[in-house]
This record gives structure tokens, sequence and C-alpha cells, in this order.
């Protein structure tokens, strides 16, 4: 009887399997298609960063896939061998690291601590701060520019600090607009946490800063993680901001300095496609050391 069952089950496994086979399968071809796609810009990327600077005006990208022994490392080797020059690419690199390490974590910590006073504080107005960041969040950053630059230049008449032209002017900016998307996903995520832990914790001598420490931290990590990919990306490829507040700084990140190889003439392609490479390292090792709390972040604070 129980081999006449696990046949049976076996059977009904199969069939299914047969019928799931078709429907997945343009599916996947259709997915493998686009993946193709849109690979092909970083592959041809990858390729002319490897390609002699000769080579750029003698034949497509593609002639070097047939012949792989043309490519080398020259390129990056040029480049890396400038040193810490001001205006290399090194240089740029870590110009690009002091303002994108300062601006994520300063974003992450306040939306954290803004969050967890919006979901769990106790007292008055939380909905109207909450619906006053939600609208600050249609604020295009174009619009804040000039205003911004003026207020840097009044600092400056009144106390005599003006942070316009530096890195930490940069990094208050990108701050600035960086804390309402943080304190909108931090806020919907930490108003899924069950608030019997926290009263729990406080019934059992705990104080605010270690039930905030020890439990709304800890469950709310997928949301951190997720913020802080988000806003690592858009301040690492940012070049508007940059542009405006370090257009005429000696150190400038990465994005600035690819800019500057576009001469009205000639373009250095070979030194913006090294650039670019190396640019979008980093962003990678940051999204795949956070991806596992990616997805459960965003989908997290998008339904709650």
């Amino acid at each position: 009887m129980a081999n006449i069952v696990q046949s049976t089950d076996l059977t009904k496994r199969r069939r299914g399997l047969s019928r799931r086979l078709p429907t997945r399968g343009p599916s996947n071809i259709i997915l493998g298609i686009i993946a193709i796609v849109w690979l092909v810009p970083t592959v041809s990327l990858l390729v002319i960063s490897l390609r002699p600077e000769a080579d750029f005006g003698v034949s497509g990208w593609w002639k070097a896939l047939l012949a792989p022994s043309s490519l080398t490392f020259s390129n990056y080797r040029v480049l890396f061998d400038q040193g810490f020059v001001a205006g290399g690419l090194l240089d740029s690199l870590m110009t690009s690291i002091e303002i994108t390490v300062p601006a994520t974590l300063l974003v992450v910590l306040f939306a954290c601590f803004a969050g967890h006073s919006l979901v769990f504080g106790r007292w008055r107005g939380r909905d109207v701060v909450f619906l006053i960041v939600v609208g600050l969040m249609v604020v295009p950053v174009q619009v804040a520019l000039i205003p911004v630059v003026q207020f840097y230049h009044e600092l400056g008449n009144l106390f005599g600090l003006n942070p316009y032209g530096t890195i930490p002017g940069v990094i208050i900016f990108h701050v600035a607009f960086g804390l309402p998307f943080g304190i909108f996903l931090m806020r919907n995520f930490m108003s899924g946490i069950p608030k019997d832990l926290l009263e729990a914790a406080r019934m059992e001598g705990a104080g605010e800063w270690k039930v905030f420490y020890r439990i709304v931290l800890p469950l709310a990590l997928p949301a951190l993680a997720s913020l802080a990919i988000f806003q690592f990306i858009w301040v690492w490829n940012d070049l508007l901001v940059a542009l405006v507040f370090l257009g005429g700084n000696a150190h400038t990140p990465l994005t600035v300095f690819l800019y500057d190889q576009n001469h009205e003439l000639q373009a250095n392609y070979w030194i913006i496609s090294t650039g670019a490479i190396v640019s979008v390292i980093v962003p990678l090792i940051v999204f795949f050391s956070f991806q596992r709390y990616f997805v459960r972040g965003v989908l997290a604070g998008a339904v709650k």
C-alpha cells in the first residue's frame, strides 16, 4: 500500500514538473536575453579598459575578443603609477570614499534614531513631522543647489566658516537630502516591530537606550542595510552636486575626474573606461556584502 502511495505521489510530481517546464522555458529565455543585453555595455567597458591606447581608433572593442593576447593592464598601471597626485585617479578614488562613507553612515545613524522616535516615541505631533518628511522627499536636488550655495556663503560671512568648495560641505548636502528617504524607510520598517517586545524590556528595567540597542537595532538590520546601499550608491555616483560644490577644488571625486576627461576635440577614452571600471568595483563590493538583507529590507519597508 505504501509503495502504491509513493508511486502515485511521484507520478503527480512528474506531471506537475512537466506542466511547469514549458511555461518556464520562454520566460527563462527572455530573462537570459535581457541579462545579456544589460551585460554588453559592462563587458565592452571592461574590454576597452584592457586594450592599448593605440588600438582605440583602429578597430572596435569586439575585435579584442578574437585576439585576447592583445589585452593588457597597461592602462591601469599608468593610472595607478601616478600615485595620489591631486587630480589623479587614486586621489579621486580617496575623495569619493571620504565623501561617501561619512554621508552614508550619518544618514543611516540619524534615520535610525528618527524612525525609532517616530514609531516608539511618546510625544505629540509625530504624524505631522512624518508628513513633512514625506513631503521633503519630492523636493528635487536641482532646486536646492543655488539656495544652499547662498546659505553656505552667508555662514561664511557670519561665522567665518564657509563650507562651499569643501568636502564637508558636500557631505552636509548629501546627508540633508538623504535623510527624508532614510527616515521614511526606517519608520515604515520599525512600525512592524511588535511594541510588546519593548514594553516587556521596559518592565524588566531596561532603559530607552538599551531597548533601542538590544531590541530595535538588531530587528531593523535589513532596513539599515538597504538604506546603506541606496545612500552609498547615490552619493558615489553623484556628479551634479560634486561639480557645483567642488568644481574648483584640486581634490574631486571619481565622477568629476571622469567628466574632466571629455575634452572639446577628443576624449580620453582609455582613461574614462579604466576609471569607470575602478568606480564600479566599490559599489559592487558594498552591494554583494549586504545583498542578503537588501530584498528583505526593501520589501518589509514598502509593505509595512
